[in-house]
């Protein structure tokens, strides 16, 4: 073989390799309009009258994610599926943000964290690696994270537009949450500076539920955990 006909044959492959990279982007775009779309439904629970639309908005973005599992049955058959890590770069952050979205999800509706295999049933990807298509364990951990923030978030919203006891719940979780983080050995660097953050997210719950000790308004929130969340 010639030098001309060996460097032919590596092009073809590069080819080859830049159009698969090519038909990812495609769907990976499509994954983050949608994931645009869930985003916008839910953040309307920050606003005053949001609470009341609690399941509405949820039942609308499980909706949005019957889209997403097209979008990701369409991804799983742009490569080859023994090259999952090769191509992984390309749809990691779309997929920490779809774990995020399904975790507030399931949030919103029961109080309580998303396991990562409810979160594959939700997407229609696998847990199990051996499988195919799966969720990676750091990106369920980094969407659980970003899930945190937004809960600090709500804390501070939920006091503006007066309900008081779901700061005091928010804290409960995210006081968990961080023993939870205190176990694992992260010794990836990205999600290791994620984790970092959580302290922040936990300190900012904190004053909001200080704020409201001292203002006599954890008693009212308390005197009023029997009613409906």
């Amino acid at each position: 073989m010639s030098v001309s006909e060996m460097f032919i044959g590596l092009q073809g492959v590069l080819t080859a390799d830049q159009d698969i990279r090519e038909e990812i982007r495609k769907v990976v775009q499509a994954l983050e309009q949608t994931a645009r779309e869930i985003l916008t439904v839910l953040q309307g629970v920050h606003q005053g009258s949001g609470f009341q639309d609690i399941p509405k908005k949820c039942q609308k973005a499980r909706e949005h994610f019957n889209t997403v599992k097209i979008h990701l049955a369409s991804l799983k058959t742009k490569f080859p599926a023994d090259q999952y890590y090769r191509f992984h770069e390309h749809w990691r952050f779309v997929l920490q943000r779809l774990v995020f979205l399904a975790a507030f999800v399931v949030y919103l509706e029961t109080e309580t964290l998303v396991t990562r295999e409810a979160v594959t049933e939700i997407l229609g990807i696998e847990a199990d690696r051996e499988k195919g298509f799966h969720l990676d364990i750091e990106d369920y951990l980094s969407g659980v994270l970003t899930l945190a923030s937004e809960l600090s978030r709500l804390a501070v919203n939920s006091v503006t537009s007066g309900d008081y006891s779901r700061p005091l719940r928010i804290s409960v979780f995210i006081n968990e949450l961080d023993s939870g983080f205190r176990l694992l050995n992260l010794k990836n660097d990205s999600l290791r500076k994620r984790y970092d953050g959580l302290k922040y997210d936990v300190k900012k719950i904190e004053e909001v539920v200080y704020d409201l000790s001292i203002r006599g308004l954890s008693k009212t929130a308390t005197g009023g955990a029997g009613e409906e969340k």
